[in-house]
């Protein structure tokens, strides 16, 4: 962590829409002494319940789920243009099929027991407070539901409390 200062999170200057939706960024969670993650560009950045959150959404097929649901806590990890291969990488495989991260020469640094990378430029400790599995019958515009979840794999929704927000100092 020697490599990262604090910040809070009102003080995070990036857009999160680029952040999320175009630069990407990695969900992060440990789960009987294992670590996995996935590649996600769907969440924001907010304020509910008087406290400073994140939500992610996790398809029920995703690895990573588990791990997400057997912890308190995760990561939200966003890297520099240069890691945009090895997102692409972490992205297209399964952690049950290989060690993606093995693979993708990341390194797993820990913020007391949540899982993050020591690459990554900013890095969001997550407590989780909610979840929730979307449903076709909430949709009020259904055509989304159709467009998004042909195969009826809707997501989870977690809102999670930032505990700490990490960025890589300056030289």
């Amino acid at each position: 962590m020697s490599d990262y200062r604090e910040i809070k999170p009102e003080e995070i200057n990036e857009n999160p829409f680029k952040l999320i939706g175009t630069d990407w960024m990695l969900v992060t969670a440990e789960k009987e002494g294992k670590v996995n993650t996935m590649t996600a560009s769907w969440g924001g950045l907010g304020v509910i319940w008087a406290k400073n959150v994140a939500y992610v959404v996790l398809r029920p097929q995703r690895f990573t789920k588990e791990f997400v649901d057997a912890s308190a806590s995760f990561s939200l990890t966003f890297f520099d243009e240069s890691y945009k291969k090895e997102l692409g990488y972490i992205g297209s495989v399964s952690g049950r099929d290989e060690d993606k991260i093995g693979q993708s020469k990341l390194t797993v640094a820990y913020d007391d027991e949540t899982p993050y990378f020591s690459e990554a430029n900013l890095v969001l400790v997550c407590k989780k407070l909610y979840a929730q599995e979307l449903k076709a019958e909430n949709f009020i515009n259904p055509d989304l539901a159709g467009e998004f979840y042909p195969d009826c794999d809707y997501h989870t929704l977690y809102v999670a409390e930032i505990q700490k927000v990490l960025i890589k100092a300056q030289d």
